[in-house]
């Protein structure tokens, strides 16, 4: 039997390129109010999950929705005022 120990290489190989790049963590830094809207939105959700929501629940719900809107709008709006990188395919 072979252990997945001798194995690992093949299945995870290492490599120093592990760490993201700085495009990378600029585009997570680009869409961060977007995933923190998502979570508090999803974070209000689960607080409902097992009762029935009261009104300040229901205003929890409405402001984190409209939060994820507004940073889905945002980012929608900043990425139409980018050139675009790619030519006709």
């Amino acid at each position: 039997m072979k252990s997945i120990v001798a194995l690992q290489n093949v299945v995870t190989p290492w490599s120093d390129g592990l760490e993201p790049t700085d495009a990378e963590l600029e585009a997570i830094e680009i869409e961060l109010p977007l995933i923190l809207a998502e979570r508090d939105l999803l974070d209000a959700q689960i607080m409902t999950l097992d009762r029935m929501p009261t009104e300040v629940d229901e205003q929890r719900l409405r402001r984190a929705r409209r939060r994820v809107l507004a940073a889905r709008t945002a980012l929608e709006n900043r990425a139409a005022h980018l050139p675009s990188s790619g030519g006709a395919a």
